[in-house]
């Protein structure tokens, strides 16, 4: 018994011992080497991998149902028979004769008011013989064309139904974002209503190379018989009308383009009340900005539209503006290229009064200009006065496209060759003469020495026959 106790107070003491030493020496160092590293940032390795489960933002897919269920029944398919001129046999050729077939072409429409009024595009109907509509419902309705517009490549058509019909509600397309989700809904290889789903790439595209058109890209998929078919947002609102692809194969290969649904709206209301479309000239000409043309021009702006000409009786002219100007913004919208300046003036008619944002003498002035009538501009062009043909002009003589003069100074031109006040041009060195666009380019294409270089002049006289004179 006495050897236990000895043995368990041996054993105390030795853990009494243990325990001192070590609060005494050991304890004390390490708190010292903790306080001797504090001294020090501390670099903890992370990931950027975002943990989902835990986290709390929730980033959910958007909900197309909604827009996609009202839109498809808005949808149409339009089918175009049209005569087109077949291969010609050696007896055709023999005796002078043209062969004639049927050709048969597709592609979409959407219904934009419950009586049957039908957009779609303009090269969807050309030279159609017989239009009919087939609904998402397989309803089919013989079309007629109300109205066109090349320029813009949109088509208004009508149906007579026996009921109200789903329609789709114009959406304002200067508010699509780039990066916004959107369908495209149209009616391919003549199946019923197909959607597919894409973001908004870019705006203001022009196609063309020549600063005429400004379309909405996007990369939702868009095959050629989508023509004519809706481009709308996740709120079903119709803000664009499909209208071309990009690509090398005839099929959809990554861009997709529409005609903005504020241009289209417009072009289909000035049909539905005037009969035509009603263009709101700026009266300016010139040139997108970029850091070239900014060299050449020597000025420091690589974004606008710079002001070279400014048309006599104008509302730019009357408003002030001046050549050497640089359009920055109009209304609310930056201007950064021509395709955005023509693009919104598309939207506007004539005597729409604008505020036109300008830098001049680095000073940014905004100036309020009233649009004018295409056809109250006037150009001045060897030496005559050219201006844009009226609407019933266009109809006495039935063509589409040429300048009238209506004075000419150019006595080489008057005496020679009997041109005079109320001639039509409609091409020049073999090039069609739509409107003074194509003049005013042909001017800054040609330069100064402009006259030597016209080699050939077409045109209708008072008589309206067309006569062709070619300088040698």
């Amino acid at each position: 018994m006495k050897k236990l106790l000895t043995l368990v107070f041996v054993s105390a003491l030795g853990g009494i011992l243990t325990l001192s030493a070590y609060k005494l020496f050991i304890e004390k160092n390490e708190k010292e080497v903790v306080t001797t590293q504090t001294t020090y940032p501390t670099f903890i390795p992370t990931t950027n991998t975002l943990n989902t489960t835990n986290s709390a933002v929730n980033y959910a897919a958007p909900d197309f149902t909604v827009a996609a269920n009202n839109t498809v029944h808005t949808v149409v398919h339009v089918k175009n028979t049209a005569l087109v001129n077949g291969q010609p046999t050696f007896e055709d050729l023999f005796f002078g004769r043209s062969r004639q077939r049927s050709q048969v072409g597709s592609g979409s429409g959407v219904i934009i008011s419950p009586d049957g009024y039908i957009i779609t595009n303009n090269h969807v109907i050309a030279d159609s013989q017989e239009l009919s509509v087939t609904l998402n419902n397989n309803k089919s309705y013989q079309a007629e064309i109300i109205g066109t517009d090349a320029k813009t490549d949109i088509a208004l058509l009508k149906i007579s139904a026996d009921e109200d019909l789903p329609y789709s509600t114009f959406g304002d397309s200067e508010q699509a974002k780039i990066g916004e989700w959107v369908l495209a809904v149209g009616n391919p290889f003549n199946l019923t209503s197909t959607v597919t789903a894409g973001i908004i790439s870019a705006k203001a595209r022009d196609l063309s190379g020549q600063s005429t058109q400004s379309f909405i890209q996007t990369d939702a998929a868009v095959n050629p018989g989508n023509s004519g078919g809706a481009l709308v947002n996740i709120n079903g609102e119709l803000i664009g009308i499909n209208t071309a692809i990009s690509s090398q194969t005839g099929s959809y290969i990554g861009y997709s383009f529409a005609v903005p649904s504020n241009i289209a709206r417009k072009v289909v209301e000035d049909i539905m009340e005037f009969g035509d479309v009603q263009n709101g000239i700026l009266g300016v000409s010139g040139q997108g900005l970029n850091s070239n043309a900014a060299n050449q021009l020597e000025i420091d702006h690589t974004e606008g539209f710079y002001i070279s000409t400014v048309e006599k009786n104008s509302g730019a002219e009357i408003a002030g503006l001046q050549e050497g100007d640089v359009i920055k913004k109009i209304d609310n919208v930056n201007i950064s290229k021509f395709a955005d300046l023509k693009g919104y003036l598309s939207t506007k008619r004539p005597n729409d009064v604008v505020d036109v944002t300008i830098s001049r003498d680095n000073s940014n002035l905004t100036i309020p200009v009233k649009l004018s009538k295409s056809e109250l501009l006037t150009i001045d062009f060897l030496e005559m006065e050219l201006r844009n043909i009226p609407k019933s002009l266009k109809d006495d003589y039935n063509i589409d496209h040429g300048v009238v003069v209506s004075k000419n100074n150019n006595l080489k031109l008057y005496q020679d060759l009997g041109i005079r006040s109320g001639y039509i041009i409609t091409g020049l060195n073999g090039t069609e003469i739509d409107s003074l666009d194509d003049i005013s380019k042909l001017k800054q294409k040609l330069g100064d020495d402009i006259e030597t270089k016209i080699t050939r002049i077409d045109v209708i006289n008072r008589n309206g026959q067309t006569e062709r004179f070619v300088f040698r």
